[in-house]
């Protein structure tokens, strides 16, 4: 690979690298099997039994 390909292969990686970093991220954050668990059970109402 001559000098001139290898710099600007170079220059291209860290532009693509910066390029994404500003990007927007659409992707929402992961939330374990227990943690949803968790939140299920505070959201639900807790069933109250009648006492007679």
């Amino acid at each position: 690979m001559n000098r001139r390909k290898k710099g600007n292969q170079i220059l291209k990686a860290r532009a693509k690298k910066a390029k994404t970093k500003l990007a927007p991220k659409n992707k929402e954050r992961y939330i374990s099997k227990a943690e949803r668990a968790k939140l299920d059970a505070e959201s639900s109402p807790e069933t109250v039994l009648p006492s007679d």
